[in-house]
């Protein structure tokens, strides 16, 4: 079975501040119509930030195994502008717009193409392992703002 090619790694990769997630449209993903059922969007969203936290040194999982606690999304805003369908090739596009002490936002589109279908703007939330918010380890706030996109760049 062939590898994914250099320029596309699993894990999506870096263009500057943003991070770029590619996702193939399986059958799974469609409702009746044949279009991505909604719900499926977030977990495309999903899956770019988890791979978004790995890439820039933040290992989400033992943090959780360390009981240390985890990342939750607290709030959401999503807007749906144009269908995917089966098979299209999409990229998540991820940016950190704003780093707090135990959250942090992200302005995340679904791409194909140069077509905007879907955008979100994401608040998470550091909780501890009791469920409350926790403020992050400084190292991980240094992590977000290697990449934390401000002012005009967020546009």
């Amino acid at each position: 079975m062939p590898s994914p090619p250099e320029d596309q790694p699993l894990e999506g990769r870096f263009d500057g501040p943003e991070h770029r997630f590619p996702v193939r449209v399986y059958f799974e993903d469609t409702d009746l119509t044949g279009v991505v059922y909604h719900a499926n969007y977030l977990r495309y969203m999903e899956r770019a930030r988890s791979d978004f936290l790995r890439l820039i040194g933040i290992d989400h999982r033992g943090a959780i195994a360390a009981g240390e606690g985890g990342y939750a999304v607290s709030a959401i805003a999503i807007r749906y502008l144009r269908p995917a369908e089966l098979d299209d090739k999409l990229v998540v596009l991820s940016k950190v717009t704003q780093i707090r002490a135990a959250s942090g936002n992200i302005h995340q589109r679904v791409m194909r193409g140069d077509t905007i279908l879907t955008q979100a703007d994401v608040t998470v939330a550091l909780l501890g392992p009791t469920g409350r918010p926790r403020r992050q380890p400084k190292e991980w706030i240094a992590a977000f703002e290697t990449v934390l996109v401000r002012g005009e760049e967020q546009a």
